[in-house]
């Protein structure tokens, strides 16, 4: 049971810091492999427990194992998630979905077994993710590989005509179209011109050329192009490649901090210098502001 409630904390735990930001495949298999843990660990634990092992001289041999069973499948998902490249959830399709969990799944299966079967899952790990990395690759390079992997975009509504076909083949329904819809911000169809359902689930809408937001061009206007904003300084530490892209020196920054009062860059948490050679600081509060602003 104390097992059991550890672990549900630590679930907790994870879930609550990883609640405000977008999550990618890694994170996703890092949650299989919590999730599994979880099953696993209790299991295990059931059952050596049942053996005599865990709580006699073989028990923490026994955890030390599972420690360092853990480590090493972690150390593979990392490898195996940046073989597969930095792509976000939505980006992914089914089929990398499933495949991210079962790898999870396997490494759970890898940390908390009490047998000697080390290799089988570290090759199923490894199975999985050359097998993924390669279909990803072909999808890259062929075009019906890729329709037949990844599937292909349907057209849902154009000029105010829905094509019912298409939404029976997606296995969408009405009312999730047109809460898609609302959560663009299209709550009146007439404002719309064409709804795309793309290969990754998500849906497209093209405004109406009367409805779309004016552009600089519409009103001929011709602003001055703009240029990525460069950090030259990070968490109190001068990225000095940075600061030589924007065609400044040491000697310049330490001029401008000294125009806004600051002498030391360690009291700065970020400093941004755009292509008007405008320095923006942002200094470090460490203060922890409890108030929540949308209560």
């Amino acid at each position: 049971l104390h097992v059991s409630v550890a672990l549900f904390f630590s679930c907790f735990i994870r879930e609550k810091k990883m609640s405000n930001r977008q999550q990618d495949g890694a994170d996703y298999i890092l949650i299989s492999l919590n999730c599994n843990i979880n099953l696993k660990i209790r299991i295990s634990y059931y059952i050596s427990e049942k053996l005599c092992l865990c709580y006699n001289i073989g028990g923490t041999t026994m955890l030390f194992k599972i420690f360092l069973l853990s480590l090493f499948s972690i150390v593979i998902l990392f490898f195996l998630t940046k073989l597969a490249g930095n792509r976000e959830m939505s980006q992914l399709t089914m089929f990398d979905y499933i495949v991210s969990i079962t790898i999870g799944s396997i490494a759970a299966e890898m940390s908390t077994s009490l047998e000697n079967n080390f290799w089988e899952p570290v090759v199923a790990m490894l199975t999985y993710g050359i097998i993924s990395t390669l279909i990803a690759y072909l999808t890259c390079k062929s075009i019906k590989f890729r329709r037949f992997i990844s599937g292909k975009t349907l057209l849902l509504y154009d000029n105010g005509e829905f094509f019912r076909e298409n939404f029976i083949h997606a296995k969408l329904d009405l009312n999730e179209f047109l809460m898609q819809a609302r959560i663009n911000g299209y709550f009146n169809l007439s404002d719309l011109q064409t709804a795309i359902l793309e290969s990754n689930g998500r849906i497209s809408f093209l405004p109406n050329s009367l409805n779309r937001p004016a552009t600089p061009n519409d009103l001929n206007l011709n602003p001055e192009a703009d240029n990525v904003i460069i950090n030259v300084i990070l968490d109190g530490k001068l990225l000095v490649e940075n600061l030589k892209k924007t065609g400044n020196s040491e000697a310049w920054l330490d001029k401008e901090l000294k125009k806004q009062g600051i002498e030391d860059i360690k009291n700065i948490f970020l400093a941004t210098c755009d292509n008007s050679n405008k320095l923006t600081v942002y200094m470090k509060i460490d203060k922890k502001n409890s108030h929540d602003f949308f209560e």
